[in-house]
């Protein structure tokens, strides 16, 4: 009987190794601190000032003038008018005439009408919909990064001298008036010339770029939507038109002709003249002259100085010195710890059937480490949230409260760079048909869909 060979298959993931680094977290505290303040306070007293001024009394003077004017007295007069005038009035008779109209009698007749109406008949189906769903797959894609590898380089930097105005001999000759644009002579003399100084050569330190682009790998998850039909019953409704035969009342107006008589008044006009004479009293007015006397009141106005008592509010102030609390915040560094993760590919050696089907058992090929055949599950050992306190160097981490460690040095300088803490493990996705990975061991990401066959 032939042996049979172990077929394998190889497939890739990702493990996150955990890390822990110490450093120096700020926190912030408030305290009073006294203070003496000096204020001033008003204080308010009365003075009595005395205010002169000066006051214009008036002085009148009576005297009398005589004043002609025309007066309008009225002289009344009777006579007689004639005031006559015609009255209408109205006079009523009555008669009678004959009036015809027509009167619209109902009559009631029973008739039969069809009336068609819809009915609806539900029929069901079974038809396939198409359902669509997404799917993650994890995507290695390289992100380029720009580094600038430069330096410092010297460079010569011509700096020139100051321009000075220097007192010159200069001959006559003819200048351009900048301002009209005229050409003029000017004689020879002393004049101030502007005189430029040598200048200076520094040396400049410059920094030179040298900017390098470098591809970072990074695993992100894309979705991918695919499709499957689903059976599905659907009811529809088919109209269906009937008849039926429906009683209606029908009713008609018929037209009678009717005679009647109608009393009605006439009115008739009557004019009759009225004889009206009415005295009349009427006014005239005679013109006549008055003399009479008028009291003429003279004012002149004389100065006379006045002296009065005023009160005045006066404001002083009043120096006081008082002892107040002012909050300030100080400033505390405590160590804490953070737990950050970094991811390395390995390769995993998968046995399969021999129909090409994966078995359960995994072992994983780590070149110069010895993995678990089975990736753990995830467990609790993963630290999440606040950071925790640093451990002091030489002791061991004990279970128990970290309260008495804060006061130590922590591991690295306060200055030193640090990576920031990640929190990627409640994040990341879950290995098909496997558990998740432990806190305590490294996470495995595998992929079904890149497969070496």
């Amino acid at each position: 009987m032939a042996q049979t060979c172990q077929e394998y298959r190889l497939e890739y993931g990702t493990i996150y190794e955990q890390r822990q680094v110490n450093a120096m977290r700020i926190e912030y505290e408030d305290a009073y601190e006294e203070r003496k303040v000096t204020s001033f306070r008003p204080v308010w007293e009365t003075e009595i000032r005395q205010n002169r001024r000066t006051v214009l009394k008036p002085v009148y003077e009576t005297a009398e003038q005589e004043e002609r004017y025309f007066v309008d007295r009225p002289q009344w007069e009777e006579r007689i008018e004639d005031r006559s005038y015609d009255v209408r009035r109205e006079v009523l008779e009555t008669a009678e005439r004959e009036e015809r109209y027509i009167v619209n009698r109902p009559m009631l007749e029973t008739q039969e009408r069809e009336e068609p109406y819809v009915v609806r008949r539900p029929i069901t189906e079974t038809i396939e919909r198409e359902e669509t769903y997404t799917v993650m797959e994890p995507v290695t894609t390289y992100r380029p990064v720009q580094v600038d590898q430069g330096g410092f380089a010297e460079q010569q930097v011509y700096r020139p001298g100051p321009v000075r105005n220097r007192l010159r001999w200069q001959s006559g000759q003819c200048l351009v008036d900048p301002v009209t644009g005229q050409s003029a002579y000017q004689r020879a003399g002393f004049f101030w010339v502007p005189e430029q100084r040598p200048g200076v050569v520094e040396t400049q330190r410059v920094w030179i770029p040298n900017v390098v682009t470098t591809q970072v790998p990074q695993t992100t998850l894309m979705p991918r939507t695919e499709v499957r039909k689903v059976p599905v019953q659907v009811c529809r409704y088919v109209d269906e038109q009937m008849v039926r035969k429906v009683p209606v009342q029908v009713c008609r107006m018929v037209q009678h002709e009717e005679v009647r008589r109608v009393p009605f008044t006439v009115r008739k006009e009557v004019i009759e003249h009225v004889d009206n004479k009415v005295p009349v009293r009427f006014c005239r007015m005679v013109r006549e002259e008055v003399v009479r006397k008028v009291p003429i009141t003279t004012v002149r106005y004389m100065q006379e100085e006045q002296v009065e008592d005023v009160p005045v509010r006066v404001c002083r102030q009043e120096q006081i010195e008082e002892t107040v609390r002012v909050p300030v915040r100080v400033e505390k560094r405590v160590p804490v710890t953070y737990t950050y993760q970094v991811p390395r590919t390995v390769v995993y050696r998968v046995p399969i059937d021999p129909c090409g089907n994966p078995i359960s058992v995994v072992t994983p090929i780590v070149p110069g480490s010895a993995m678990p055949t089975v990736p753990p599950a995830y467990g609790s050992g993963a630290t999440g949230g606040e950071p925790t306190p640093a451990r002091p160097k030489g002791k061991k981490k004990s279970s128990g409260n970290n309260e008495d460690d804060a006061d130590q040095k922590p591991e690295i300088e306060p200055n030193e760079n640090v990576p920031e803490a990640t929190n990627d493990m409640g994040s990341s996705a879950k290995t098909p048909g496997r558990g998740n990975v432990s806190g305590s061991r490294p996470r495995v990401v595998r992929s079904y869909y890149d497969r070496e066959t």
